[in-house]
């Protein structure tokens, strides 16, 4: 029985991935014991700010660092250090942007909602976000045309939320942000490569500590110094409402330093292994079709792909999601083609003992 069983709550299997709404990830043992030291202890918290910057911008290949909250934290104190710069006076008059540059460009296709919409970040740090092109299709005219004398930044979603065809690439925003002399944004909150989008072109990169880190709650922003010191002033007015404490600071810089030295070859070996096990599992049920699928955003994630036969189980994707949580325990899957009768299971949280648990619980609703 584990700690939230305890308090009545129902086990969670997570086939979903990383995901806020089930928890996120599992920390270590040694994330957990730093995190427990930090919280016996005291220290001035804008020096630890700035030292675990340090550490985390020696991975990231970063001028400096900035640690918030969460990734959606990061993107707000972002765009607000983008607007005010270092003076105190336009920190402190947050979020009133009245008169100020504060347009941040982004395509169509990127504005997601992840839980929240991204737009609703931009608007917390005061920034009004700019929608460029069609949603399934941008071209750079429309991302040039979307800028203005008010525009204060060009932003990029690498998420498997955003639509994948027809957007244009990391490189060619790179390319326009330049050329009109504006810093451009990479939100890669669950991205697993905490070097690649700096040399991509992004002036700020911004990830989650909690998902692909296996962190605690916490984020990041890594990038060039001289947007970095504005967003770290943040904390002084807006970024009061969303600040990270010493204990998930401390088990940020762990998770970022143990994420460093991981065997990525290891990592998606396990996942395939894993994921064998779930297709033998399955093999020799009629009712569904099973495949080993990749990431949609192309990152180094398998999953299994389970295709309902929806004439001989007269179930639906959702229908077969909901039984998945009536269980003994609540198994969660990835439900983004539900609608069309698909579900993936993510391996990255799983053992042996959970993919014989949902093995038999597929099987079982499929009687």
């Amino acid at each position: 029985m584990n700690i939230y069983e305890k308090i009545g709550l129902k086990r969670v299997i997570n086939g979903s991935g990383k995901m806020t709404a089930l928890g996120v990830s599992k920390i270590s043992d040694t994330v957990a014991e730093t995190m427990k030291e930090a919280g016996q202890n005291f220290v001035v918290i804008d020096d630890l700010i700035d030292k675990v910057g340090e550490m985390i911008s020696e991975v990231t290949g970063g001028e400096d660092t900035c640690v918030t909250s969460s990734a959606s934290a990061a993107i707000a104190l972002s765009v607000a250090g983008l607007i005010t710069g270092k003076s105190l006076t336009l920190i402190e008059r947050l979020p009133d942007t009245t008169g100020l540059k504060n347009k941040v460009v982004l395509q169509k296709g990127h504005a997601v909602n992840y839980g929240a919409p991204i737009t609703t970040m931009i608007r917390l740090g005061g920034g009004i976000p700019v929608e460029a092109g069609c949603s399934n299709e941008v071209k750079p005219e429309h991302v040039e045309e979307a800028i203005d004398e008010n525009t204060i930044a060009l932003l990029y979603v690498k998420s498997h939320h955003a639509v994948q065809k027809g957007m244009l690439s990391i490189e060619e925003m790179s390319e326009i942000a330049k050329k009109h002399s504006l810093p451009l944004i990479i939100d890669a909150a669950a991205e697993e490569d905490i070097h690649r989008y700096l040399k991509l072109g992004g002036d700020l990169v911004i990830y989650s500590g909690a998902k692909a880190l296996c962190g605690p709650a916490s984020g990041f922003v890594t990038g060039k110094k001289q947007y970095i010191d504005a967003i770290k002033m943040q904390y002084k007015g807006i970024g009061r409402a969303m600040k990270i404490g010493k204990v998930c600071m401390m088990g940020l810089m762990k998770a970022v330093e143990e994420y460093s030295k991981r065997d990525e070859k290891a990592v998606v070996d396990e996942q395939m292994r894993l994921a064998g096990l779930l297709m033998e599992e399955l093999k020799d049920e009629p009712k569904v079709e099973t495949s080993i699928v990749q990431d949609e955003a192309g990152r180094e994630i398998y999953r299994v792909q389970i295709k309902l036969n929806e004439k001989l189980t007269n179930m639906s994707g959702k229908d077969f999601m909901k039984h998945l949580r009536e269980g003994e325990a609540e198994i969660h899957v990835r439900k983004h083609y539900a609608n069309l009768g698909i579900v993936n299971v993510d391996m990255r949280a799983l053992t042996e003992s959970d993919i014989k648990f949902i093995g038999a619980r597929i099987k079982e609703i499929l009687k």
